[in-house]
């Protein structure tokens, strides 16, 4: 089992217990035998309004280190991903945000959150949500099709984080926005020092720092991003806002053209003759041309 690996099972059956123990009626996912996590963390950081209108299971599994569904700033009609859904919480506060004209999806690694989720839609009466199990670095939606992208102290957990930047930057629309809460932590800090100041699954020993955060945000194609520190979450880590934005004017990623053998030149083999054929069996004669500015035609 490789280091990445045992990292995502660690993280999978923490939350696992955490899910269990909310079910069984237990002392709350944040108790001593579910998940570490400091007393800054979780269902507290909600308005009291906001927690009323949920089920209580829903409000007992929050680990969250804040609000992203006021972080986001959602509107109606809006189709919103929220990476890391757990019990549901801020799917379902998204999904009152949006309204029946938009839509709110949760996305979990986890059977027993996703499980607990799918028990607190249906308590609150949820239609417009949907419960998908896989992993934030393989998000299974198309491209393009989401306008909000949220999180809630989730990303820090993750094994492969320029894998989840660039998920989510695939599947957010241009103009699309990012909205997160997460743990970072000051640019001095090293890795180690960052994992004595708490475990992997206690959202600490995985943080980015402030630069790392930014500079994997721009690597995969976000702009006006924002990082802003909201509560200290142990020295020298914090608890931030995260905002950034897929710009507009995203350009086509421009298609390579084949190798061509001895037989063949503007993208086609046999070319200017009747029996010309494209290289890349995908792509007609005149597409194949034109990818190739061959001035053939």
């Amino acid at each position: 089992m490789t280091e990445q690996t045992e990292l995502r099972e660690t993280v999978r059956a923490r939350y696992a217990v955490a899910a269990t123990a909310v079910t069984q009626g237990g002392g709350g996912c944040c108790g001593p035998q579910a998940v570490e996590v400091d007393a800054t963390f979780g269902a507290t950081l909600y308005p009291a309004a906001q927690r009323d209108e949920l089920p209580t299971e829903a409000v007992a599994a929050s680990l969250g280190c804040g609000n992203p569904v006021a972080v986001a700033e959602l509107r109606e009609g809006e189709r919103v991903l929220d990476l890391g859904s757990g019990g549901g919480i801020d799917v379902l506060l998204s999904a009152r945000r949006v309204g029946s004209a938009g839509k709110a999806y949760g996305l979990d690694m986890t059977d027993e959150m996703l499980a607990l989720a799918l028990s607190n839609a249906e308590k609150a009466d949820a239609t417009n949500v949907e419960f998908l199990k896989g992993n934030i670095e393989a998000i299974p939606l198309p491209g393009n099709t989401i306008d909000v992208v949220i999180s809630n102290c989730v990303i820090n957990l993750s094994v492969d984080k320029p894998a989840v930047f660039a998920e989510t930057f695939r599947v957010l629309r241009p103009g699309g926005r990012l909205g997160i809460s997460d743990v970072v932590a000051d640019d001095h800090l090293t890795t180690a020092e960052r994992a004595e100041r708490g475990s992997y699954v206690s959202c600490i020993a995985g943080a980015l720092t402030f630069t790392e955060y930014r500079e994997g945000l721009e690597a995969a194609g976000f702009a006006n991003i924002e990082i802003t520190p909201t509560f200290q979450a142990a020295d020298g880590m914090h608890s931030a806002i995260v905002r950034a934005v897929k710009p507009l004017d995203i350009k086509p990623v421009p298609t390579a053209v084949p190798a061509q053998d001895a037989g063949s030149c503007c993208g086609v083999s046999a070319c200017c003759t009747t029996d010309e054929q494209p290289v890349d069996s995908n792509l007609t004669v005149a597409d194949a041309k034109s990818a190739a500015g061959c001035g053939c035609q």
